[in-house]
């Protein structure tokens, strides 16, 4: 039997790898485990997507809050002692987050295989601790499963092994194909008291974005336009409120009538939310992915993107942080001119299962 490990630590890992569990059921000679950091540990960051996906942890490191330093030694020590118990044949790091990274280098130095999940993405922003995070994984790994045709790219210019690559898709459309029913029967448009295509979804959650006066300032100015022809739906980030009040600008929020704020949402009411409403504006990463696949405009409030085919292919759009940039993309979307995007390839709900059929090659 071949072991293998997967380190999840925050909300977008989750969703990447709903399906391993039950795919690699299927296969004799494999099995997998999870091991989850705990840096997102909550009932609102964690706890519900575990249970609403069917996941439990087998191993749990609990690291909890601190600064990035203290997050990834924390990580480091804690998995050291898992994969001496367990003893992995190999361990599987997914995304972009410190906890990826500090995994990765765990196996390195341990001489446990790893192998990254999303590697080669890359937004040439060094400025991003994301980006960091994730060329220093790929530059340890020892294999690499790529979500789109950039990812290929990239690590053959960076001279990565060829037969050690494999393009298998992106498996957090494997979640959207998976749950798609419990996603059609969340109730959250009634809850919210908002119409299917007669609303906007916004998440905005960078520091670049929040952490100033400015950008708050830039912020409430576009939320301000877009509530002029639209209700907006904002699952608004803690640290976002905290900084909105630290500046004086909360009250100006709250007295928008078309705005409604939620909490962080689970997994199948927000999907519920991009499925059904008319754009998304975001900074995030994996909603262009979302999007892309359901063919939804999406405003992404970034000057870069390491997933490059939902712009190219889907229907993703990069908007500078302005607020007569992102009026221009919202007057293409009303008036019908904004672009059609496709579905990027092998974006079709089967890459887990293209990931375990490598798996039981390699191992």
């Amino acid at each position: 039997m071949k072991k293998i490990l997967i380190v999840v630590g925050t909300r977008p890992n989750f969703i990447k790898v709903t399906r391993f569990k039950d795919v690699i059921a299927h296969y004799p000679g494999l099995e997998v485990r999870f091991v989850h950091t705990g840096q997102h540990f909550d009932d609102k960051m964690s706890q519900v997507f575990f249970d609403q996906f069917g996941l439990k942890p087998d191993f749990m490191l609990n690291i909890g809050q601190g600064t990035p330093n203290a997050q990834m030694a924390a990580v480091m020590s804690g998995l050291e002692k898992v994969c001496l118990d367990y003893m992995p044949d190999l361990l599987m790091v997914v995304g972009d987050v410190n906890s990826t990274f500090a995994a990765a280098l765990t196996g390195n130095k341990m001489g446990i295989k790893v192998a990254h999940l999303e590697s080669g993405l890359r937004s040439f922003d060094r400025s991003m601790p994301e980006e960091i995070n994730r060329l220093l994984t790929d530059e340890i790994s020892d294999y690499y499963f790529v979500t789109e045709q950039s990812g290929l790219d990239h690590l053959k210019a960076e001279g990565k092994a060829a037969d050690r690559i494999f393009f298998v898709g992106n498996t957090m459309i494997d979640s959207l194909v998976a749950f798609e029913e419990q996603v059609k029967a969340s109730k959250v448009l009634e809850t919210l008291n908002v119409q299917a295509d007669e609303f906007v979804l916004m998440t905005i959650h960078r520091p670049s974005n929040v952490d100033s006066r400015d950008g708050l300032e830039v912020l409430i100015r576009m939320i301000s336009d877009i509530c002029s022809h639209y209700k907006v739906v904002f699952p608004i980030h803690p640290r976002t409120v905290a900084r909105l009040k630290q500046f004086g600008l909360w009250t100006q929020l709250e007295a928008m009538e078309r705005l409604v704020f939620t909490e962080p949402l689970d997994y199948f009411s927000f999907q519920k939310l991009t499925a059904t409403c008319k754009f998304v504006v975001t900074d995030s990463g994996g909603i262009q992915e979302e999007t892309t696949y359901r063919q939804v405009p999406c405003l992404t409030l970034r000057n870069n993107t390491e997933r490059p085919s939902t712009v190219e292919t889907g229907s993703n759009v990069l908007v500078p942080f302005n607020p007569e940039a992102l009026a221009m993309r919202v007057n293409e979307i009303m008036s019908g001119t904004f672009k059609k995007g496709q579905i990027p390839p092998l974006w079709d709900g089967k890459s887990t299962e293209r990931i375990a059929d490598v798996l039981q090659k390699i191992l």
